[in-house]
């Protein structure tokens, strides 16, 4: 974010004021206090698993994803592999990592908690980080920059770090809940207007600018697609900005370019190869495994209470948004009541401009091709039908355009709640009686959505036959522990669930990742490509029936174990087990039981 002076529409952006420090406490107590304010909540949001740990977040598939992601950065940094590429999953093939949410830069410096105390934990840490970060990192900036009253800046951190989209976002994809590098890639790319002396230009755009290149670094092997969307939001507010203050823009543009220019120059070298990689090399894909532009929100979500919020509950948010991840426009009547206020109220600041521009345009974006209302389709066009075509946008999950809404609207609160405590000469805060009537308004907006606890459930636990390594005896180097269902799609893998817990410790077939259709077609698809014993694995364990098998499909199940160069084929717990044991025994033979489970050797 820029930032700008509170009624001027001409003047260029200003840093705040400082608040004298209090000589009765160390000046970093008073922050210290607030980040251990929002690790307390986000160590309450996560306590589900922290008290439970045999349960998984609800979307269960995504956790052992990410899971699997951080034991993998794990076992890289220490046995010193490609981090971009691994042959643990999908074995023989493997998976292109960097094609994938691989969260390095989460994996990567967690690599300490996932060793010492498993994935489940460090994916628990992450999520804590995730969400105590991002809000600390957005109290920092909007502290620095644009309030000077602390209580303000703690609120609008609350709001962009506690968001129910943060919440949803956050017990599955760690990729989009890690918004911790936002605020300070903002605050390197809108900086205040350089000093008029040539050396302080320069400081302006070279120091930033490598910060902002080695962030850049970092925010790509977090995640791409948070990058995306800041880079769209970017641009949206610095035109928003631009239009608003002409003279400002035109002052602060070639500093800002230049910072742009430098920033792109060091990010490029070291990005290069990992991009190529991402892109040719083996096992990439084209195109999504999921429509994407079929995730889109109801306009009735705008006003709705989110799930994982004490006004919450399963029905209506189940009508309003494509599943529970993407419930990222549930911010109620009273906060977007709150908003359209605060820019009526503010509107002389270009950065409410800006702000109010790029809100509203993300915002309907997030509604799709097609408008839909209370749960219906209709055949309204939405204005996400004109960029729907372009590269990346055609990718893009229209939903989570909305999450840009989330620091829009927290530093808007951040801005009115400053206004009304500290400013000074002809714009006067309000008298008390205003302030209190102001505040209570606030905490009305806010209270429906104080986030509850993210839900979990029950997750089948790894065999401890694997858990404790009675299968080494049995795997040859070279060879692969084969679940069942080997393939399960976009489901929960068992295979990845137990390859994660045990350290990427055996070379699994199958798992659950986005890859190609197949060596001749780079068509995107979850998971590995369907050989036909394992469709038919998987359609036992779906349905609990047994099929009618012939002795070509035990031909078959030879040669799909020797594709995988199976050792093992190993049944943990499922719903429908004992059907699918008794398929595998039509197939290859008795097994053993095993503690957790059941074994087949197929070595031979």
């Amino acid at each position: 974010m820029t930032t700008g002076t509170a009624s001027s529409t001409t003047a260029a952006p200003a840093t705040a004021a400082p608040t004298p420090p209090d000589r009765s406490l160390p000046a970093w107590l008073p922050n210290a206090l607030v980040v251990a304010g929002y690790l307390g909540l986000a160590v309450l949001l996560t306590s589900a698993q922290w008290l439970h740990p045999g349960r998984l977040f609800h979307q269960a598939g995504d956790q052992v994803l990410f899971e699997w992601m951080l034991a993998h950065a794990a076992h890289a940094v220490v046995h010193g592999e490609n981090p971009l590429y691994s042959t643990a999953l999908n074995a023989p093939d493997g998976v292109n990592l960097m094609a994938n949410t691989s969260v390095l830069g989460l994996g990567v410096p967690l690599t300490p908690v996932t060793l010492l105390f498993g994935s489940q934990a460090a994916f628990c840490v992450a999520v804590v980080c995730c969400l105590a970060g991002t809000a600390t990192a957005w109290y920092a900036l909007l502290r620095r920059r644009l309030a000077t009253a602390r209580s303000a800046a703690v609120v609008g951190g609350l709001i962009c770090g506690f968001a129910p989209g943060m919440i949803a976002q956050a017990g599955a994809h760690l990729h989009v809940a890690a918004q911790f590098l936002v605020p300070p890639i903002l605050a390197l790319v809108f900086r205040p207007g350089p000093a008029p002396d040539e050396v302080r230009q320069r400081g302006e755009v070279w120091r930033p600018g490598v910060g902002l290149g080695l962030l850049l670094v970092w925010q790509v092997f977090i995640g791409e697609e948070v990058l995306v969307f800041l880079a769209l939001a970017g641009g949206v507010f610095a035109v928003g900005y631009a239009l608003a203050d002409r003279a400002a823009a035109r002052r602060l543009a070639p500093a800002l370019l230049g910072r742009l220019a430098v920033a792109a120059v060091v990010a490029g070298v070291p990005l290069a190869y990992p991009l190529w990689f991402q892109f040719h090399g083996p096992q990439r894909y084209v195109g999504m495994a999921f429509a994407a532009q079929s995730f889109q929100l109801d306009v009735a979500s705008f006003t709705a209470s989110a799930r994982q919020t004490v006004l919450g509950d399963d029905y209506l948010p189940g009508l309003l948004s494509p599943n529970p991840t993407e419930e990222n426009s549930f911010f109620g009547p009273g906060l977007l009541v709150l908003a359209v206020v605060i820019v009526i109220w503010l509107w002389g600041r270009p950065l409410v401009h800006a702000l109010a521009a790029c809100g509203l345009l993300f915002a309907v974006l997030s509604l799709g091709t097609y408008l839909r209302v209370d749960g219906s389709g209709t055949s309204i066009p939405g204005p996400y039908r004109l960029v729907a075509g372009l590269p990346l946008l055609d990718l893009a999950v229209p939903a989570r355009f909305a999450l840009v809404c989330v620091p829009v609207l927290g530093v808007l609160v951040a801005l009115s709640l400053d206004r009304v405590r500290t400013a000074r000469g002809p714009a006067a805060a309000p008298g008390l009686p205003v302030r209190l009537l102001w505040t209570g308004a606030v905490a009305a907006a806010l209270l429906p959505l104080v986030p509850t606890p993210i839900r979990a459930v029950p997750v089948a636990p790894v065999p401890p036959f694997v858990a404790d390594g009675g299968w080494r005896p049995l795997v040859p180097p070279g060879r692969t522990v084969v679940a069942i269902p080997p393939v399960t799609g976009a489901g929960l893998s068992p295979v990845m669930l137990w390859s994660a817990r045990t350290g990427l410790a055996f070379r699994a077939a199958g798992g659950y990742f986005i890859g190609p259709s197949g060596p001749d077609d780079p068509t995107a698809r979850w998971g590995a490509p369907d050989r036909p014993t394992a469709a038919l694995l998987r359609r036992a364990a779906e349905t609990g029936t047994v099929p009618v098998l012939t002795d070509a499909d035990r031909r078959q199940a030879a040669e799909d174990l020797r594709h995988w160069r199976a050792a093992l084929v190993v049944l943990g717990r499922l719903a429908h087990g004992e059907p699918v044991r008794r398929t595998v025994e039509e197939l290859l033979g008795p097994g053993r039981p095993v503690d957790g489970g059941w074994v087949w050797d197929v070595r031979e």
